[in-house]
């Protein structure tokens, strides 16, 4: 059955099952920090925690582990915190993905039914030739500040191949949508395979070779009977206002420059007069909310210092720097060069992400070994396998 997103003009539904939380707590404490801090300030109670399958907003939750990293003062808090994380913690959606009865079975389960489990979200399952890609997403564009819940996500997934595979299972690739982080040689630790930045999604990139080996616990009967039961407590994939998603879209496909109005109108599901009708209505022409898409991402990634002005560009689908600092002139009345020196300051040495003595111990794996997959066989587009109303 396809999955619609309902576009609604406000009072957006994009919830999380709490049992994306679970842990949480105690790992911001053993990295120094105080989860309570963290709660307070995204509005989150213990009531909430308490119950994995009690609905959390997914703003929030992002905001969480954002927080999260701020407060342990940790950059990389996401990436560890995933790779920690085992599909037993995950409530319903793990517990799915273990009674699937092949690995190939798991993981369509969990791309086609993680939107039940985190709504306002894009997962596929796809093939490439002899590769397999599984990717993730967040298509609602005003939750912009998202690399924490990225890193956290794939950790997730990969492993649930490991649960099956092994623990030091490693794929041919890993693909993050943001850019390259200041302690970027951490991630291919965690992952043990090459990893690239500023991609279109996030994705895992492996061989198709084993997606038949059967899951160790592996029940058909309970897993079908799981499936009921988190559509039944999910409640739908969410709802969102229409410019939140097209602005989802758009950042999707700034990577590879910037995409035209039928473009979006196709993958969100209306015909291209009807979205420019949409959009005046929000007092915006498409080209409009183009430029707000990448002037948002420039206000994010100015203030971190490991991103450079060129990488800044390239992400943003400027084909010449000149053109990116025209831009940024225009929005913020001085150069990126000039913006970052006035608001930006200096790091301290007090960021404990880039020490390899501060990874968690159950955490640390070998250096990623030097594998890379031709560019052209991974970066093909996706046919989204979502349809919308």
């Amino acid at each position: 059955m396809p999955r619609k997103i309902i576009h609604c003009h406000e009072n957006s539904r994009r919830n999380v099952l709490a049992a994306a939380t679970t842990g949480f707590r105690e790992f911001v404490a053993r990295n120094g920090g105080s989860a309570d801090k963290v709660f307070g300030r995204v509005g989150v109670t213990d009531d909430q925690l308490d119950n994995i399958n009690c609905p959390i907003d997914l703003g929030s939750y992002v905001q969480m582990m954002e927080l999260a990293a701020a407060e342990t003062c940790n950059d990389n808090f996401g990436l560890w915190f995933g790779q920690q994380f085992k599909p037993e913690m995950l409530g319903l959606i793990g517990a799915i993905a273990i009674a699937s009865p092949t690995l190939g079975a798991a993981l369509e389960n969990l791309a086609t039914l993680f939107p039940y489990h985190q709504q306002a979200t894009c997962t596929a399952f796809t093939r490439q030739g002899e590769l397999m890609r599984l990717e993730y997403r967040i298509i609602d564009g005003s939750i912009v500040e998202r690399r924490q819940d990225a890193e956290l996500t794939l950790g997730m997934f990969i492993n649930v191949l490991r649960h099956c595979l092994g623990a030091h299972w490693a794929p041919e690739e890993i693909h993050f949508e943001h850019p390259k982080p200041g302690e970027w040689r951490q991630h291919g630790q965690a992952f043990s395979a090459p990893v690239h930045f500023g991609q279109r999604s996030n994705a895992l990139i492996f061989r198709s070779d084993r997606l038949h080996q059967r899951m160790p616990h592996g029940d058909l009967h309970k897993a079908s009977m799981l499936r009921d039961q988190l559509m039944r407590v999910g409640g739908g994939v969410g709802m969102l206002p229409l410019l939140g998603h097209v602005k989802g879209e758009i950042r999707c496909c700034l990577p590879d420059g910037v995409p035209c109005i039928q473009q979006i109108a196709d993958v969100v599901g209306l015909q291209r007069w009807t979205l420019q009708r949409r959009l005046a209505e929000c007092g915006l022409s498409f080209s409009e909310v183009v430029d707000l898409v990448r002037r948002e991402l420039a206000e994010r990634h100015i203030r971190q210092r490991y991103v450079t002005i060129v990488e800044m560009s390239e992400i943003l689908g400027y084909s010449e720097l000149s053109a990116f600092s025209r831009a940024f002139r225009r929005w913020f009345g001085v150069s990126p060069q000039k913006y970052r020196t006035i608001v930006v300051p200096t790091a301290t040495a007090g960021n404990r992400g880039g020490a390899e003595a501060d990874v968690p111990r159950s955490c640390r794996r070998d250096a990623a070994p030097a594998i890379r997959v031709g560019a052209a066989t991974v970066s093909a587009s996706l046919a989204n396998n979502i349809t919308y109303i």
